[in-house]
C-alpha cells in the first residue's frame, strides 16, 4: 500500500473512531432519534470514503500487477466480488 493512501486511511479511520465515540455519548445521553440516526449516517458515508481509498489502491497496486502478470481472471474476480461487496 503507498505510504500516502495508508496515511489518509489511518486518519479517516481515527476520525471514524471518533465519531463512533460521540455516537455512544449520543445514545447515553438519550439523544433525540433523528439526531442519533444522522450521525450513523455520517459514519456510513465515512467508511465509504475509506473503503473507496482501499478499492483505488487496490486497482492500482494488485489488480494492476495481476493484470500485466497475466491472471486478469483473479483480478477481475477480486473487482467484481468488491462490487457486488458495495451494491449491498
Amino acid at each position: 500500500m503507498k505510504l500516502e493512501t495508508k496515511k489518509q486511511i489511518q486518519n479517516r479511520l481515527r476520525r471514524v473512531e471518533g465519531q463512533i465515540r460521540g455516537l455512544q455519548t449520543l445514545v447515553e445521553k438519550d439523544t433525540y432519534c433523528i439526531d442519533v440516526i444522522t450521525q450513523t449516517s455520517a459514519i456510513k458515508s465515512a467508511l465509504s470514503g475509506v473503503e473507496d481509498l482501499l478499492l483505488e489502491n487496490h486497482l492500482d497496486t494488485c489488480a494492476s500487477s495481476q493484470i500485466r502478470s497475466g491472471n486478469i481472471a483473479k483480478a477481475k474476480q477480486e473487482i467484481l466480488a468488491v462490487y457486488r461487496l458495495k451494491r449491498k
